[in-house]
């Protein structure tokens, strides 16, 4: 990416003269975010919407920043053995891990393929699958995430039998997306139907790529993108001319410590710095600001800063920018 690349079609909802941000430790999590909040091995999972209005499906889902920047940023943290259901997204959902380590799994029943991803590593899921993950280390495991789209496409697409353990467990999901805790004395109101379970014929529009489509084209590894980044400049993980090549409304770089021009730059288009490892300080005319790992920044377009690690040591972060490209489905079987 350049410094002056095509500008964005979105911008944030308001003006801003300074970067906004959130830090890992002032995270509000949802524990009721999604349908498997009650179903055993997915009951104590938390989740996290950072930048945008996420796909929860609880009014509990606190948002930290509304601001509609082309794509939303969120977080998923599981204790050990805790496991996120099968869904579906319309849109990209790419995550890298922050802490811990981490199976993702995918197919109708979750039996396609999976791969385990250490910390720093990416996965960019195909659009239109079936996927879940899961925290297989010993510890609390935190996930950080990219959705496409300023709706970020509309919902999560469940497999049928996430729907009805789900039942089993007081948890309803409406046909407008709002969950319904019947074990808390809710129920849906009148004239508002369940979420229809697919059927069979429906089921046939989700592909189950194998194992090799799915890590040698998705998959990158925190320390392949560490030695590329040796060379001197900025690595573009995702994106058109990026090491795994899709064009999900938005781009992906991985920078590292020392790569990066210390001199002042502005973008036109939004930009979201996450930091994977060390501390990075940014500076702004009138401020500045330092960043630790699973910390968040949103720096305005148009705002001119500077960006550089903070101490000496490793010092990572991924950098997301949107771009022009509809945040719609980017994967085939072809």
């Amino acid at each position: 990416m350049t410094m002056t690349d095509a500008a964005p079609t979105r911008q944030a909802d308001r003006t801003a003269t300074q970067p906004q941000i959130v830090h890992y430790g002032e995270l509000i999590p949802c524990k009721t975010a999604f349908i498997d909040a009650h179903t055993p091995g997915s009951n104590q999972k938390e989740n996290f919407t950072i930048i945008g209005g996420g796909v929860s499906e609880s009014p509990d889902q606190h948002v930290h920043i509304t601001d509609r920047v082309g794509f939303n940023i969120g977080a998923a943290g599981q204790p050990p053995n805790c496991r996120n259901s099968l869904h579906s997204h319309r849109t990209a959902e790419v995550f890298y891990v922050l802490k811990g380590r981490w199976r993702f799994f995918w197919g109708r029943w979750g039996d396609a393929g999976d791969v385990v991803l250490e910390e720093g590593d990416i996965f960019d899921i195909p659009t239109g699958i079936f996927r879940g993950f899961e925290n297989v280390g010993t510890d609390y495991g935190m996930i950080m995430a990219i959705l496409g789209g300023d709706d970020a496409g509309g919902g999560v697409i469940w497999a049928p039998q996430v729907i009805e353990d789900a039942k089993d467990h007081g948890l309803v999901l409406a046909e407008s997306g709002k969950l319904y805790d019947t074990k808390a004395g809710q129920s849906l109101p009148e004239g508002v139907k369940p979420m229809p379970v697919l059927t069979d014929e429906e089921l046939k529009a989700f592909p189950e790529p194998t194992p090799m489509e799915v890590v040698g084209g998705y998959v990158r590894r925190y320390a392949d993108m560490m030695a590329l980044a040796g060379a001197g400049a900025p690595v573009k993980v995702i994106g058109e001319t990026g090491l795994i090549r899709d064009r999900p409304g938005f781009e992906v770089e991985f920078l590292r410590g020392g790569t990066e021009p210390e001199e002042a730059y502005a973008l036109d288009r939004n930009e979201v710095l996450m930091v994977v490892r060390g501390h990075w300080r940014v500076d702004w005319d009138g401020g500045g600001a330092i960043l630790a790992p699973g910390d968040t920044c949103l720096v305005p377009q148009g705002l001119r800063h500077s960006l550089a690690p903070s101490m000496s040591g490793e010092a990572s972060l991924y950098r997301v920018t949107n771009t022009d490209d509809p945040a719609g489905a980017t994967w085939s079987a072809a």
